[in-house]
């Protein structure tokens, strides 16, 4: 270990040189918390914050070393090893970013006392040639969003469950909270935080959810949004908080657990999995949460919304991000083109009617 040499004074004026050993594992430690406490200090939603420490851990235990010695071959290896265990090309690419985001901070924050204590400059490992693509580049294959038709098969199920379900509540709640993560376009983690008082009902034609932990660009903190309740959602809420919600207990969460508390995005992705096996859906037509999200783009889009439209409704800082979301039907040239005609030949009918 480097041992570094400080100074002490002693009783009578006179100065002391000591050597004491820098602990590189105690040092990365200290890292890891200020870097922890710099996402407190930006705004990161707590749920966010232990995921990422948790995915930081990971990865520092698999490079296997102090992050300002990781080299090049060190993330090759590790990404490596992540697609040899059938690791999606997401998390891979999380691994990678988070690295990236901890050693971008030791440059900002540490690097003249790594320098000073360990002899390393610090340089990042992560170049053009080991940094892993977006998951929609490398996955070309994605699976298409369920279509219309099994979005409303699924919750006409839910619907049918809640008068049988053993437990009211939690199954009315199912209902809800799928509905709007499809209408309103949300990600789980943004339904799971959302509180009774992000739903108001009187702003705007149809009323308007407040997301206040919308999720920003990478590293910059939570960037809310207001979400217009669409195609009946807003009916569907004010059942949700009138008959539903009083059977949890009292607590600012919206979509509580039978504590009160709030559901994490993990929960919510696991109670669908759970949902679509009681469907009794064959596994080629079940979907994720995201998936939600996805069909709310697509359909949209389908149906003629203004894409900026639905890159504001979901989120996103370009039309670029939206368009990755958007897989419109095999038919969906044939279905643009057929409206096209029919709207042609109603105009045409119409000058012919007036003249």
């Amino acid at each position: 270990m480097p041992v570094v040499e400080s100074l002490r004074l002693i009783p009578g004026g006179a100065v002391a040189v000591e050597s004491v050993v820098a602990d590189p594992v105690a040092f990365q430690r200290e890292c890891v918390d200020a870097f922890v406490a710099s996402w407190r200090a930006r705004g990161f939603s707590p749920v966010t914050i232990d995921n990422d420490i948790g995915l930081l851990e990971r990865a520092l235990a698999a490079l296997g070393r102090p992050a300002w010695e990781v080299t090049s071959e060190d993330v090759d290896r590790v990404v490596g090893d992540l697609a040899v265990a059938g690791r999606s090309a997401s998390t891979r690419r999380e691994y990678v970013q988070i690295f990236k985001g901890f050693h971008r901070f030791l440059q900002v924050r540490k690097a003249a006392e790594i320098e000073a204590v360990f002899g390393v400059r610090l340089v990042c490992p992560v170049d053009e040639f080991n940094a892993s693509r977006h998951v929609g580049d490398d996955s070309p294959a994605v699976a298409p969003p369920p279509v219309p038709e099994r979005v409303g098969a699924f919750f006409d199920f839910l619907k049918t469950r809640i008068a049988g379900a053993r437990k009211y509540g939690p199954a009315a709640r199912d209902y809800a909270m799928f509905r709007t993560l499809y209408h309103a376009g949300l990600r789980s983690e943004e339904a799971a935080l959302l509180e009774i008082s992000d739903v108001h009902f009187g702003r705007g034609p149809f009323g308007k959810l407040h997301v206040r932990f919308g999720k920003g660009a990478h590293m910059s903190g939570p960037r809310p949004r207001w979400v217009p309740m669409l195609d009946g959602l807003d009916v569907l809420l004010q059942w949700f908080l009138a008959d539903v919600r009083p059977k949890f207990p009292d607590s600012p969460v919206l979509f509580a657990d039978e504590s009160g508390g709030a559901l994490h995005r993990g929960t919510l992705r696991n109670r669908l999995r759970y949902l679509m096996e009681l469907e009794g859906r064959p596994a080629a037509e079940r979907f994720s949460p995201h998936a939600l999200r996805r069909a709310c783009a697509t359909h949209n889009y389908e149906r003629g919304v203004d894409l900026v439209a639905i890159q504001q409704l979901l989120g996103h800082w370009t039309v670029s991000s939206t368009m990755r979301y958007v897989r419109p039907s095999a038919t969906f040239i044939e279905d643009a083109y057929r409206r096209a005609v029919a709207s042609t030949l109603a105009e045409l009918s119409g000058e012919d009617g007036t003249a």
